[in-house]
């Protein structure tokens, strides 16, 4: 086992484990790839890393100069992979937060450091996109990297998760991942299709108007621009709208295999389970899928041991990505 020499170069290789018990076809694997297992905690370590590092290649950012500041809208995981990026380079980091996310997400924000902002909760992640752009307008001489709209995003996952998952998994038939900035599925998805064009990818969102943790329905008024840029459309083969209580449905049942995750993930495998019920009966298939962090800054949520119609009446209220 080697010796790293910053808690950065931990970002990536996550593992991946077999989660077949859970198919409900036969003949169709489902491999979840861990990404609860980056130092941050999430997925969202991946892109974090890429944006600090993008923005210091192209000079918007001096490593090692004091007194830099970086802005970026967030409801959870970027913001907090972005403070623990930031608080080792020695970046101040503000991040424009929706008032009603859990209180783990405020929490691991001011742990790494991150001065807070706060948005509507009512506006939710959009509300805070709109704030923080009014703000970087007013404050030129802050860096705003805008993970919707920083190629990046997309690039990190084209780079590093999607040959990765090719290396573990060359037999690869489906990719299912959520629609958030949308540069998990632009990323991997673009670089899996250029290694086997029949690889299918569907996208996971949550109902138009209903909130799923880490997901967006692209019919409520933002559209990534990364998503425009890298052509979704084209890319993507199928979405599918998996709802709050079914997401909640299925991070439980991924703890009865052993895997305690967060709620978007359990949304994702939800939409794995209704793609393997669509391969027809007698033809292989193996879905690959990304389990975008663990469950332990859901706990507030009582998403595991409270009654399930009570959980998903509060995250009406309350943001838990």
């Amino acid at each position: 086992m080697p010796v790293y020499d910053s808690v950065l170069d931990l970002i990536g290789n996550t593992p991946m484990v077999d989660a077949s018990a859970l198919s409900p076809n036969p003949d169709v694997r489902i491999l979840v790839k861990l990404e609860g297992r980056n130092p941050g905690g999430s997925v969202k370590d991946r892109i974090a890393i890429s944006l600090v590092e993008a923005a210091e290649r192209d000079g918007l950012l001096v490593a090692g100069k004091p007194d830099q500041v970086l802005i970026e809208p967030s409801s959870g995981n970027t913001g907090i992979g972005l403070a623990m990026v930031c608080r080792l380079k020695g970046y101040h980091l503000k991040v424009v937060l929706p008032s009603n996310v859990s209180i783990e997400r405020r929490q691991l924000l001011e742990v790494w450091g991150a001065e807070i902002i706060e948005s509507p909760g009512s506006e939710g992640s959009n509300g805070a996109v709109r704030l923080c752009r009014a703000l970087a307008a007013e404050n030129p001489e802050w860096v705003f990297l805008y993970q919707y709209a920083n190629m990046a995003n997309p690039q990190a996952h084209y780079e590093h998760t999607g040959p990765e998952i090719w290396a573990d998994c060359p037999e690869i038939t489906h990719f299912v991942a959520g629609l958030g900035t949308s540069g998990t599925l632009m990323g991997v998805g673009r670089f899996l299709k250029e290694q086997n064009p029949d690889v299918q990818l569907w996208a996971i969102e949550p109902p138009s108007g209903e909130m799923v943790d880490g997901l967006r329905n692209l019919e409520d008024g933002y559209i990534p621009p990364i998503f425009i840029e890298c052509h979704g459309e084209e890319l993507l083969d199928r979405k599918t709208v998996v709802r709050p209580k079914e997401s909640i449905e299925w991070t439980r049942r991924l703890a009865d295999i052993g895997l305690f995750v967060g709620i978007s993930s359990g949304a994702i495998m939800a939409g794995a389970v209704r793609c393997a019920e669509q391969i027809p009966p007698g033809e292989k298939a193996t879905i690959v899928t990304i389990e975008c962090d663990d469950g332990w800054k859901y706990l507030s949520t009582g998403a595991w041991t409270e009654d399930i119609d009570e959980v998903v009446e509060r995250a009406k209220r309350i943001i838990y990505f």
